[in-house]
């Protein structure tokens, strides 16, 4: 099993910066979703700012959310 996300903040440019549970860091970048049907409301900047962790991944208050595995597997890493 991949590494969960146990925190996230919203940056510029629809991308998200990550931490998982097992200390990495990384960036996943958002803008690919923002033409699919739920994700769409994602491009409204201050509703992507709204971004909160829950159970091991990414949600906003309309239910959107991510696989965390996807966000694991498709981050690009930051050094700690």
């Amino acid at each position: 099993m991949n590494p969960r996300v146990k925190q996230v903040s919203a940056l510029n440019n629809y991308k998200l910066s990550l931490v998982f549970t097992n200390g990495e860091r990384g960036i996943y970048d958002c803008s690919s979703l923002l033409e699919f049907g739920v994700f769409k409301e994602l491009k409204n900047s201050n509703y992507f700012s709204q971004v909160k962790t829950f159970d091991g991944t990414v949600v906003w208050p309309h239910e959107q959310d991510i696989c965390p595995d996807t966000l694991y597997l498709e981050s690009l890493r930051e050094n700690a």
